[in-house]
């Protein structure tokens, strides 16, 4: 397993991945992508066997994106690190990826806090375990996506 920048060859590969977990995330297009490797903090993805089998989108505070979520933490913190998405593909979820990805931002940010937001309806209670158990505590919740989808804000601090 690798963990490494993303490059613009990979982001393709990317966009299928993301599509592939609809909806627990939203459906992007390959500019948005390209945007976030412009904007983001981190934007790195796993590989495994010359195969993307994973990624990670961060984006420190400041930013110009026009998400409820990020628009929350905007207004609560001054300092953090936003997980946009982390994804991992169907094949390899159950190995740890997650875990890696999160353990790989935690070891290289400067940031003291981690924010994210995990979808209560439609559920998603395994990622909310999942966070759980990383040490994220829920802040809030909101309706994100003009009103389709209902989250818990999460924090963890280092």
């Amino acid at each position: 397993m690798l963990i490494r920048p993303v490059k613009s060859s990979d982001l393709e590969d990317v966009r299928v991945l993301n599509e592939s977990v609809l909806p627990h995330v939203n459906s992007i297009p390959i500019s948005d992508f390209e945007e976030f490797m412009r904007i983001s903090s981190f934007f790195v993805v796993v590989v495994i066997e010359e195969e993307i089998a994973a990624f990670l989108i961060v984006l420190g505070p400041g930013q110009n994106y026009d998400s409820e979520n990020y628009r929350f933490f905007s207004e609560h913190y001054k300092s953090f690190d936003y997980v946009d998405r982390i994804v991992v593909g169907a094949d390899y979820q159950g190995r740890g990826l997650g875990k890696a990805l999160y353990e790989f931002l935690i070891h290289n940010t400067n940031e003291g806090r981690i924010t994210c937001e995990v979808n209560l309806d439609p559920p998603n209670p395994g990622s909310v375990v999942f966070h759980e158990k990383l040490g994220f505590k829920e802040v809030g919740q909101q309706h994100s996506e003009e009103g389709k989808k209902w989250v818990s804000l999460m924090v963890r601090e280092q």
